[in-house]
């Protein structure tokens, strides 16, 4: 399995799992909780989660895969932007802790940017870091003006990560967000790999996929893992197709792959507008 190492030095699997609209109320519950346990089964440990999810019922859902296996798992779940003030992110991180039925969560992130003033968001994050309550915060759906007024924070220097979408039909980062945070040893995160659903019907990534013997998401996932430093937190709702995601933490596509795919999705010349979901 691929990794990626945080700028404290920690090295994390560089494929892991997104849990957004799990724990919904749905009557999968179960399935999905199997698909969460069939991903560390296969070494996707780093599970992604937000307090926003089904209102916490995500996060719970986690807990309870996570259950007797916390050890093994790379946690990360944000805090919301409206909770996002420097005694509401302690107070939100607390709630989540409890859901999550573990005392501390790896990665911590501002889900977007708040009304509340950066700095007090940080000072949370460090509040939260001493206390043991986590032990590497980050930032998502931060563009490169955002992280300039970032890095103006005291301690702002510290961000560990920023989550962003990121898929082949989607590759606006790669002009400059990306350069800037590979730069600053900053990890990036890709949400939405696999698209909305149209990506991997797409007959390109179907053709490499056969080529490969895998699935056309496995293709999606590893396209996002060509770049280094690059976490990619595909969703899966099935134990079957987290087996299939799987191997993209193995695959390695090659020159004439890549060729393909940027001619059927061209690389942005310009810089373009963070797309957020």
């Amino acid at each position: 399995m691929k990794t990626v190492t945080l700028p404290g030095g920690e090295a994390v699997p560089a494929l892991g799992l997104g849990t957004w609209k799990m724990g919904v109320g749905d009557r999968d519950e179960a399935e999905q909780r199997r698909a969460i346990e069939t991903g560390i089964a296969h070494g996707t440990t780093l599970i992604d989660t937000a307090e926003m999810y089904g209102e916490g019922r995500s996060e719970e859902l986690v807990g309870q895969a996570i259950a007797g296996k916390r050890d093994k798992v790379f946690l990360v779940s944000k805090v919301l932007p409206s909770n996002a003030s420097r005694r509401g992110t302690v107070a939100a991180c607390e709630r989540s802790l409890k859901r999550l039925g573990t005392g501390m969560i790896d990665l911590y992130l501002l889900h977007w940017r708040s009304s509340y003033p950066l700095a007090d968001t940080v000072a949370a994050f460090m509040e939260l870091q001493a206390a043991g309550k986590i032990r590497h915060w980050g930032v998502s759906n931060f563009d490169t003006r955002d992280l300039g007024e970032l890095a103006g924070v005291s301690d702002g220097a510290g961000c560990a990560a920023n989550q962003v979408l990121y898929n082949a039909a989607s590759r606006g980062m790669e002009f400059d967000l990306y350069p800037k945070c590979h730069a600053a040893g900053m990890a990036m995160m890709a949400y939405c790999p696999l698209g909305e659903g149209p990506l991997l019907r797409d007959p390109v990534l179907q053709k490499i996929a056969n080529r490969h013997g895998v699935s056309a998401s496995a293709v999606a996932i590893a396209f996002t893992l060509r770049l280094p430093g690059v976490i990619s937190i595909p969703k899966t709702s099935h134990a079957a197709r987290m087996i299939e995601n799987a191997a993209a933490g193995t695959l390695q596509l090659t020159a004439q792959d890549l060729r393909e795919i940027d001619a059927a999705f061209p690389p942005p010349r310009r810089k373009m507008p963070l797309d957020i979901v």
